[in-house]
């Protein structure tokens, strides 16, 4: 059975300058079967039908928080209130599964420096890592990973790919580079006006999860209704690896 790793960022990445109000690096993944990925797609699209007609619409979280380009119908309440309805049940309703990891960029800055290794790379790893534990906790024989990421320029895409291809020669701290090839493991970049479904689920989940993990106190109703949907071990979130 093939399965997809959508994953897509909140918070930017570099270590120069750090916002004070979101010192964070969150990048989230959103792994699902092929099966259930098909579901999305037509879910999504039924969404964006609904609200607008056979127009090319790309859910973006940042645009419909702000009711920028094609969100500025939600400055009607009402379509507001329904357009909200509709996404709170596609992200409930779906079977898919949440790894995520959170870089809180001043401890890292603390611990290991600004020269050292990229946040984007490490979070990467830690995605990969939990990806092929859910995996292996699956029953059945000859699944497959595929990770799609949004493209952010050809040099980063360029540094991310290298740094891709080392883990599947080399292995992660916890996972042999043999475990990796059993899962047939690629990486595909794919950009925003692709129109992918699961690269816009990801951006969907990617701000509450930064939101959380910056204030786990502060009423985040959007972090709730997804996090049933994260990976567990018991009581424990380990779809949510917050490093340091």
């Amino acid at each position: 059975m093939n399965y997809f790793l959508f994953m897509d960022e909140s918070g930017d990445h570099g270590l120069g300058s750090i916002d004070p109000h979101f010192p964070v690096f969150v990048l989230c993944g959103a792994l699902m079967s092929e099966a259930n990925y098909k579901i999305l797609e037509l879910k999504l699209t039924e969404i964006k039908k609904k609200f607008w007609g056979d127009k090319k619409v790309i859910i973006h979280s940042s645009d419909i928080r702000k009711c920028e380009k094609e969100f500025q119908i939600l400055f009607d309440l009402d379509i507001k209130k329904d357009f909200y309805a509709s996404i709170n049940n596609l992200i409930t309703e779906l079977k898919y599964t949440i790894i995520s990891a959170a870089i809180n960029k001043h401890k890292y800055i603390q611990k290991y420096g600004k020269l050292s290794d990229d946040v984007y790379e490490i979070s990467l790893s830690f995605l990969i890592e939990r990806s092929i534990f859910f995996l292996d906790e699956i029953i059945g024989l000859n699944k497959k990973l595929k990770i799609i990421i949004e493209k952010r320029g050809k040099k980063e895409d360029k540094k991310l790919d290298d740094h891709f291809q080392k883990l599947s020669s080399r292995g992660t701290g916890f996972v042999t580079a043999e475990r990796l090839k059993n899962y047939g493991l690629e990486i595909e970049f794919y950009n925003k006006r692709d129109n992918i479904a699961g690269l816009q689920l990801a951006d969907l989940l990617a701000y509450p999860i930064a939101r959380y993990v910056i204030d786990p106190q502060r009423a985040n109703p959007s972090f709730d209704i997804l996090s049933k949907n994260f990976y567990k071990k018991g009581s424990r979130l380990f779809g949510l690896k917050v490093f340091p």
